[in-house]
């Protein structure tokens, strides 16, 4: 193949890769703080 479309294919594999992980990442941080703020100030968990 073309040198140039690997290289299409390692940055689209790369971008897909990040957001993909960045999203996972995300949400784990928004629910321990969910947790954390419910514990801590009894806040409810849905605000």
């Amino acid at each position: 193949m073309n040198i140039f479309l690997w290289i299409l294919v390692f940055i689209g594999g790369t971008t897909g890769a990040l957001s993909t992980l960045y999203i996972i990442v995300s949400l784990f941080a928004v629910i321990f703080y969910k947790i954390y703020r419910k514990v801590k100030y009894h806040i409810s968990i849905y605000n």
